[in-house]
């Protein structure tokens, strides 16, 4: 337990204040071990922070560098009624067509007069559909058979619409084109495969038709194409596009590179290099301040990373330096006498109609070994930047636990001193009570003599 006293009641001295000066100079070391971890602590979160951006630009990096991104087309059609999608095998062409009919789903009425039948709550009702029979128990009512119908796997649709004292169910098939259309039966599968079952008289408001377009309308090599929906997919190898009116006037649907696509490869390139580099500068610079009139240089919290400044010089080797020969300055990108990076897409755009097999080489190129450095810092597992991360992450523990074994010994320390000038405080007051015992002993001597 720590002594108890009150300053100075013999000696006059500021105990507690002389204590805590002492203390001061006894915690030097602890002091020293909590700026180290503050300072590592922030070295770790610089280090982190860089490291989501290289990760980021390995990301980019390998996109550009993927042979399916150089790949990229797009589609155009000469109404807006028709719309294309493209993907990485679809081929430069142009194609015209006419539009003639575009697909529906069947949706049928039955007669009131089946109402009946359909809703006894017995039997069976099969719905018959480009040749699959599906059974459905009748339910008990017209929702409960309009349930039945919507939930089974015929493929059919089914509300009861009542207008005024009649009930009828409408039928809709979920799908659309001619193979879509069906009948209903009531009676099993097997009766109506045996002609025994008895069919629905269906009253049609829309038919099951297909979409069809017409290539090369008015010429000699004309030809229908039909689709179950207004989508068709295998007239071009890659390449869907989807019609939503009528067409009398051909249509011209071009697929083309998409130039603007293969631009932005570059471009995110250049701006993930920039975003890597830009943290690196910032977080090496020297900052200069004055202290007792004396100039005082601070490097930056990155400024004593080796692998931090490797990782700089190697983006910028693996982004500069020709591929087979070429300058990426060719292909617009260059980088200045600072070590930044620019992207010129004037330059890139007029290489790529030039040369599109030399532009894809020089700029795959060029990404995979920035993607390889990339990678080798930010790696999770085999990283330069990670392990270093790691290991600054242990030095912060070790300190933190140094700390915490300097804050037992301080304490000690601290109970110490208490002790010490407490027992102090009473051996002066015990020599000043024996000096007054001796001060009265003389008087009461001389006074006698």
């Amino acid at each position: 337990m720590a002594a108890m006293g009150i300053d100075g009641l013999v000696s006059g001295l500021n105990t507690t204040d002389l204590i805590n000066q002492l203390m001061q100079v006894e915690s030097a070391p602890q002091t020293a071990l909590k700026t180290k971890q503050t300072e590592t602590s922030t070295l770790v979160t610089a280090l982190q922070a860089l490291n989501v951006k290289v990760a980021s630009l390995t990301d980019t990096a390998t996109k550009a560098a993927t042979a399916s991104s150089w790949t990229a087309m797009k589609a155009s059609a000469s109404s807006t009624s028709v719309t294309a999608t493209t993907s990485a095998t679809s081929q430069a062409t142009a194609l015209s067509f006419t539009v003639d009919k575009l697909a529906s789903s069947q949706t049928s009425l039955t007669d009131p007069l089946d109402l009946a039948r359909l809703t006894s709550g017995t039997g069976t009702i099969t719905v018959e559909m480009n040749g699959k029979l599906t059974e459905i128990a009748v339910g008990s009512d017209a929702a409960a058979t309009a349930r039945a119908i919507s939930s089974s796997k015929a493929g059919v649709s089914a509300v009861a619409v009542k207008v005024g004292s009649e009930t009828r169910f409408q039928l809709t098939g979920t799908s659309s084109g001619e193979a879509s259309s069906f009948k209903v039966y009531v009676g099993t599968a097997d009766e109506v495969t045996a002609g025994t079952a008895s069919e629905v008289s269906l009253e049609h408001t829309s038919k099951a038709a297909d979409a069809e377009i017409t290539l090369w309308a008015g010429s000699s090599a004309a030809r229908t194409v039909k689709s179950s929906s207004n989508t068709f997919s295998d007239v071009l190898d890659g390449t869907a596009f989807t019609v939503s009116k009528v067409e009398t006037d051909p249509v011209k649907l071009t697929v083309s590179t998409d130039t603007a696509a293969l631009a932005s490869l570059g471009k995110n390139l250049v701006a993930s290099l920039g975003v890597v580099l830009s943290e690196i500068s910032s977080r090496t610079a020297s900052t200069t301040t004055t202290e007792d009139g004396r100039t005082v240089v601070k490097g930056g919290v990155l400024s004593g990373s080796s692998s931090v400044r490797t990782l700089q010089q190697r983006v910028q080797s693996a982004a500069s330096f020709p591929v087979n020969g070429v300058s990426p300055s060719a292909v617009g990108i260059s980088m200045d006498k600072d070590g930044n990076f620019t992207f010129d897409e004037a330059k890139f755009t007029a290489a790529l109609a030039a040369d599109p097999a030399k532009v894809q080489s020089v700029m795959s190129g060029l990404a995979q070994r920035v993607a390889d450095v990339a990678k080798s810092t930010s790696d999770s597992k085999t990283g330069t930047l990670t392990a270093e991360i790691t290991g600054q992450q242990g030095l912060v523990k070790d300190l933190g636990e140094r700390i915490d074994s300097w804050d037992a010994r301080l304490a000690l320390r601290k109970e110490g001193l208490q002790a010490t000038y407490s027992a102090l405080e009473v051996t002066l007051s015990n020599m000043q009570s024996q000096s007054s015992w001796l001060a009265s002993q003389l008087s009461s001597l001389s006074t006698s003599s």
